[in-house]
């Protein structure tokens, strides 16, 4: 099993200061895998700068002429969550650039799967706007580049980040081609996600929102991906699956309150595996989104490049949450199940 790793310096020269999205999680995460001895085991990607045409299938051509002009005056502020500095234009290029040669390596057979740690995160860009801590949405910009490049003609996009990625829905609410569903606290940031958010025209069925009550953890969210992402994933059979990764519900994240383990994290990279391997040959790639705690967001990145290899082993410092877990869970899932048409069987 060979399994592709992107990764840059230059993600690093995305310069945030003290933010919760510093180049800190990136740091400890390879001095992890290094200490680890994870890293021999992958296959290294040569990250690249995503072009102007790849970049404008999913943002507007002024809102990238804004992001490099920033950039150019030394940094500032795109908006009040998302801080630029003088080379984070350059990160952001070969964070969505880097994404794209993962892609391209798996969809070539170069590698059975990949995991692109980069920066900055993407999953809550739009088209001419920055949020919540993203500046070009790196995962709506690969699934693009393989429909239009590469021959796939379906790509599953799974998002499991604790923030709902606003921007990826957005790209996709009335697209065929592309299943978006997504695991996140609701409500929360950035209010987006709700149940009813199901695509439109073409689309419409195809945006699968599972809004989780804050508190839920490793039980509700495997059901949530066995009952009503697989059933839905089997009906659309993708040929890609994406991955926006945030281990940001993780039960020790304190930018938010839910109550995900390094194990939960395990067990739901694993069902993705296996959806890839029975739909699309394997080709399954993932993209770092969010994850604060370091300690936690080093655990599972390496917990998660073992499933890919393979490998059982678990890589998990904090154990499980012992908190009580809110009430609601079965009817709600009962809900998205009935809206989705799927059976109560799954």
């Amino acid at each position: 099993m060979s399994t592709g790793m992107v990764y840059d310096p230059i993600y690093l020269q995305h310069d945030t200061g003290n933010h919760p999205e510093n180049c800190r999680r990136l740091v400890i995460i390879m001095s992890h895998l290094e200490r680890t001895k994870v890293l021999d085991e992958l296959t290294m990607l040569s990250a690249r700068a995503a072009l102007a045409e790849e970049l404008q299938t999913v943002h507007t051509a002024e809102y990238i002429a804004r992001v490099k002009d920033v950039a150019e005056q030394g940094g500032g502020q795109l908006d009040p969550d998302t801080s630029m500095s003088e080379q984070s234009y350059k990160a952001a290029l070969y964070a969505a650039g880097g994404l794209l040669v993962a892609v391209e390596s798996v969809i070539k057979g170069e590698v059975n799967n990949a995991f692109a740690l980069i920066r900055p995160p993407g999953h809550h860009a739009t088209a001419s706007h920055a949020m919540g801590f993203c500046i070009f949405n790196n995962v709506a910009i690969a699934a693009n580049f393989a429909l239009r490049n590469l021959g796939i003609g379906r790509v599953l996009i799974v998002d499991f980040d604790v923030h709902h990625g606003n921007g990826t829905e957005e790209a996709f609410y009335t697209n065929p081609n592309v299943l978006y569903f997504s695991t996140h606290q609701h409500p929360f940031y950035p209010g987006t996600g709700g149940i009813d958010e199901i695509g439109s025209g073409e689309g419409e069925g195809t945006t699968v929102n599972f809004p989780m009550t804050a508190g839920w953890g490793d039980e509700q969210y495997l059901k949530a991906f066995n009952e009503v992402l697989v059933p839905v994933a089997l009906r659309f059979r993708p040929q890609l699956i994406l991955v926006s990764a945030g281990f940001d519900p993780h039960w020790a994240d304190t930018l938010a309150m839910m109550q995900v383990s390094i194990p939960g994290f395990a067990q739901m990279v694993t069902v993705l595996k296996e959806l890839a391997t029975e739909l699309c040959d394997g080709r399954l790639i993932l993209a770092l989104e969010g994850g604060y705690n370091l300690e936690v967001v080093a655990a599972s990145v390496h917990t998660t490049f073992n499933v890919l290899l393979g490998s059982s082993q678990i890589d998990d410092p904090l154990g499980r949450s012992l908190k009580k877990r809110p009430q609601g869970f079965p009817e709600h899932l009962a809900r998205i199940k009935r809206l989705h048409h799927i059976s109560s069987g799954g």
